[in-house]
């Protein structure tokens, strides 16, 4: 920190966010993961929601300073794409055979063996939720924690699938077309992020909608195949999870009332929930903020703190005078998270 003055300037730990890309062979075909950090460190992966890569669900929250440098002071990053998510891919060959939710959570049991990783953090939005949820419950030993953001954990209801297959059609015969991205936003966003002809899109709108024409469509379809033939609901076994769980979801979303029962399934001991108003499922493009403080707390159960040099921000949201006292209950995991409401502040 430098001298008092009119102007103040903050040294912060500035981590790299240049990734090394793998495609991995396995069983079940091949998946692309990107790797952000050093991979001595303790590893975190990630799995996106429908349609969606590491870039266009995870950017937001990767893009707030303090959480990229409480991350990647932690973790080596290891976003694992669905296959033919990745950037670039082309059409998967119609000739592959479809993949099951279970496949997928087998895939990356495998994609762990391939680097070596033994026990990870997970954090997944939506569809990758429930399949890294999945992951949790199939090899316990290999889960540390759960970060879940708008997570499903029931098999879909006759709404869910009636409206799925209808994508599902969309996807088959007209591919990635306007009806479909708009569909698909509506999943993501809320209404406030979506805009209206008074109010503008937001720019996390705008980038997921250019980041959308890249997907190709058959490739999102065999992924929407999968999550809709679910068939397992796994809320019953959820409180055999041996790791502790944070789970956020979007008071807009339209699985807010999914994440709540989830919640409810889970050991109330090792578990927090955080609503986050005014905001749609995928809160780590919409209000990645609202994450910071919840996430800090939950990895000081594991012994992971920000790095020391954030702490002398008095305009840092991890600032411990923003800390709320309903987050101080120590607990068997190093503390204990209430269900809390947060709220992002309009006002800078």
């Amino acid at each position: 920190m430098g001298d008092s003055s009119d102007s103040l300037s903050i040294d912060m730990e500035t981590p790299s966010l240049s990734g090394k890309e793998y495609v991995i062979e396995t069983c079940y075909g091949h998946v692309s993961v990107s790797v952000y950090g050093d991979q001595d460190k303790p590893a975190l992966v990630t799995y996106p929601d429908l349609a969606l890569n590491h870039t266009s669900c995870f950017q937001g929250l990767l893009f707030c300073p303090e959480a990229c440098s409480l991350l990647l002071h932690n973790f080596c990053i290891y976003h694992i794409s669905p296959p033919g998510h990745e950037l670039g891919a082309a059409t998967i060959s119609p000739d592959d055979p479809l993949l099951s939710v279970d496949d997928l959570a087998d895939q990356i049991a495998e994609v762990l063996n391939y680097f070596g990783l033994d026990a990870v953090m997970c954090m997944g939005v939506t569809a990758g939720a429930y399949i890294l949820t999945l992951f949790a419950m199939k090899y316990r030993q290999r889960v540390l924690g759960l970060i879940l953001i708008s997570p499903l954990c029931n098999a879909p209801s006759w709404t869910e699938w009636l409206y799925n297959k209808v994508l599902s059609n969309l996807l088959y015969y007209y591919g990635m077309c306007g009806v479909v991205k708009e569909l698909l936003l509506k999943r993501y966003f809320s209404k406030e992020a979506l805009g209206s002809s008074q109010v503008p899109e937001s720019d996390a709108v705008q980038a997921c909608k250019r980041l959308l024409d890249e997907r190709q469509g058959l490739n999102v379809w065999r992924f929407l195949e999968a999550i809709n033939g679910r068939r397992q609901d796994i809320s019953n076994g959820l409180r055999k999870l041996l790791c502790c769980s944070l789970i956020f979801v979007g008071e807009n979303s339209p699985f807010h009332f999914e994440s709540l029962d989830m919640t409810s399934e889970l050991d109330r001991r090792y578990s927090a929930l955080v609503e986050v108003q005014a905001c749609g499922s995928m809160v780590t493009e919409e209000q990645p903020h609202a994450m910071l403080i919840p996430m800090e707390y939950f990895l000081t159960g594991y012994g992971m703190y920000r790095p020391p040099k954030l702490s002398g921000s008095p305009r840092s949201t991890l600032s411990p005078i923003c800390i709320s006292p309903e987050l101080l209950s120590p607990e068997s995991m190093g503390l204990k998270l209430k269900p809390i409401k947060t709220r992002i502040s309009l006002e800078v």
